[in-house]
């Protein structure tokens, strides 16, 4: 059981057998990539006051569980009601060009460029309108042709009003798609070439159009700009053979009829030139950004995961030198147990390896500080945790032995003694699990959350180091520990009005120190879920306070971009990490089912439905509202 304060976010090292090597259990597979390292939000402090858990076998039901309400049902435990505490997004000032990204984020190099291209857009059209404004005034105080005069102004307003269109249906950056803007820039296309029409197909203002070919050829979408391309060369080229050929009579101002033929073709050779190369350079230009800002964001996630083991590592070290030893009750004997060594401390108190004077039998024997029995908060945390371990009964939840006080009036708190390691480990051995192990997992922590929400507990610091892979006697299970923040029926007064948890693993309305009911325990557990099968942390902020501003505003990243996912593991996690707890999957063992149909034949049309509603409303990676 993870102590708080200065170790609070420690693996829980007071149920570990010393020195025990992981056991060879089902995530011991066949020979993995050892963890880069990523920033490992479960090494930030864990903010304290929560609720228990109870009992069921791997299966997703038990026969031993008592039928559990819904919620609104009448035996449903009551929602607590703690004040909101509102976490204010930080003030930033921003440009015109930042305002654009205001309510998105990027995913990848090519989310990226899709808002870059966006910007850019805007920025050519706003150019596009001015010329085309300046265009018309020169045309009509210029002596043209009036039958092509009539063309260009015609021409120039339709463009003008595509453009208009564009700027206005490309004001969210979440809904732009080149694909929708083909047809509103037909009318741009045909504008620029009634100018040439107007001016001449050996003007000045045909070579002009170089510089919109090679903005349009700047977009994502190959398709899209090679077409828009080949519009403009394939008009501009028709226009000039026929002047060469008669066909047609040379209207513009500037005329190329009155040369001779080889030179007219050579004008028009020129300028199809110039048109290609700005296609061409500016496709090139495309791609080599791309790679460029690939290669970039994979050398910074590399370095994040690689700081993020070094602290990891340090923060184990620094553990490691704390246990092993004897202790200040080392060989006292307390309730009925004798103590050995120290295998655990944290800010509250000393975990000792302990054997019953009976029988002999291992415990885990909790003593509260001494110097903090004069903290009447510590104190109450202390023993509510001692009280909401022992009310629950289930194999998927660490088992309470004994509870009582010392001699000296000092808690403690006796459990089963627990040989195996802790998620945290696990995923620092091997970055993430597979997807059968993951589901194995998700199974056993849905039965012992679904045991604690029958009990009216929500754990509130559900997190890998708070999971544990326990071996006894060749049986392996999970088990749920650390009840120290746990909240139970009308309790919460500890925490009245703070936050409490770990940031990277918290629900969005805990992170606002909001009332929580047992869906936060759900998201963490979809929080996990993300970790192990991404082996990123859904939210990897620099500190406590940007973690928390992201858990609250931030729409995840996509799984699927992170590891090799289906679109259905996508969608579980879109409902287990939704923002809105109506929008999350009402228990815990609704996500278990939900994420063992994702990874076996897949989800039903109305599950799909269902996520992919909620996904085009909150898209991966944006910022809602912002």
């Amino acid at each position: 059981m993870a102590e708080r304060g200065n170790d609070a976010d420690r693996p829980t090292p007071d149920l570990r057998a010393h020195g025990a090597a992981p056991p060879d259990n089902e995530f011991a597979e066949e020979p993995r990539t050892v963890i880069d390292g990523e920033m490992e939000r479960d090494a930030e402090p864990s903010y304290p006051d929560a609720a228990p858990l109870r009992e069921t076998t791997h299966e997703l039901t038990h026969p031993a569980m008592p039928a559990y309400s819904q919620p609104g049902e009448a035996g449903a435990d009551p929602v607590h009601n703690l004040p909101t505490q509102p976490l204010s997004a930080p003030a930033r000032a921003g440009t015109s060009m930042t305002k654009l990204s205001a309510s998105a984020t990027t995913n990848s190099p090519i989310d990226a460029m899709k808002f870059d291209e966006l910007a850019r857009t805007r920025i050519f059209l706003k150019v596009a309108v001015a010329v085309i404004i300046g265009g018309i005034v020169v045309a009509l105080i210029t002596g043209g042709d009036p039958v092509a005069k009539v063309v260009v102004l015609a021409g120039s307003a339709a463009a003008a009003l595509g453009a208009f269109f564009i700027l206005a249906v490309t004001r969210d950056p979440a809904t732009y798609d080149p694909r929708k803007l083909v047809i509103p820039a037909l009318p741009i296309v045909f504008g620029s070439m009634s100018g040439v029409y107007y001016w001449g197909t050996g003007s000045p203002v045909a070579a002009l159009l170089v510089y919109g070919i090679y903005f349009f050829s700047l977009g994502a979408n190959r398709w899209v700009t090679t077409g828009l391309y080949a519009l403009v060369a394939i008009i501009h080229g028709l226009l000039g053979l026929g002047i060469v050929t008669g066909v047609f009579v040379d209207h513009g101002v500037v005329r190329i009829d009155q040369l001779q033929t080889r030179e007219q073709i050579a004008i028009l050779c020129i300028i199809e030139a110039l048109y290609f190369v700005a296609y061409y350079t500016a496709r090139v230009s495309q791609r080599v950004t791309l790679d460029a800002m690939s290669k970039l964001e994979q050398a910074v996630r590399g370095n994040a995961q690689r700081d993020a083991l070094l602290a990891e590592a340090r923060a184990e070290l620094d553990r490691a030198l704390k246990i092993g030893g004897p202790g200040r009750f080392t060989d006292q004997i307390i309730g009925s147990f004798r103590l050995g060594v120290l295998i655990g401390r944290g800010g509250m108190g000393e975990v000792y390896e302990a054997h019953a004077v009976t029988d002999q039998r291992e415990a885990a024997v909790k003593l509260l500080n001494p110097g903090t029995l004069a903290e009447p908060i510590q104190l109450q945390r202390f023993l509510r945790e001692a009280h909401t371990a022992s009310r629950l009964d289930c194999p998927h939840i660490v088992r309470v032995l004994e509870v009582g006080t010392t001699a000296g009036e000092i808690p403690f708190l006796a459990m089963e003694r627990l040989r195996g390691s802790d998620l945290a480990h696990q995923l620092r051995r091997q970055r993430r699990l597979q997807l059968p192990q993951t589901k194995v997992l998700v199974d056993q922590l849905a039965i012992g959350l679904e045991a604690a929400r029958v009990a009216g507990i929500v754990h509130r610091d559900l997190k890998p180091h708070n999971v544990f892979f326990a071996e006894d006697g060749g049986l392996r299970r999970w088990k749920i520990l650390d009840f120290g923040v746990s909240k139970s029926g009308g309790s919460g007064t500890l925490t009245q009005g703070h936050v409490v948890g770990t940031p990277a693993y918290m629900a969005p309305e805990q992170a606002r120190g909001e009332d929580v009911d047992h869906r936060a325990d759900v998201y963490s557990l979809a929080s996990i879920i993300f970790r192990s099968i991404t082996g990123h942390p859904v939210f990897t902020g620099k500190d406590v306070p940007s973690t928390l501003y992201e858990v609250v505003y931030r729409v995840p990243s996509q799984p699927s971009l992170l590891a090799p996912l289906s679109a259905d593991v996508d969608r579980v996690l879109a409902i287990g990490l939704a923002k809105d707890p109506r929008d999350r999957f009402a228990f815990a063992l609704e996500l278990a089912r939900w994420f063992s149909a994702a990874v076996g034949a897949g989800l039903d049309p109305a599950q799909r439905r269902r996520a992919d509603e909620l996904i085009a409303r909150y898209p991966w990676g944006t910022r809602p509202g912002g």
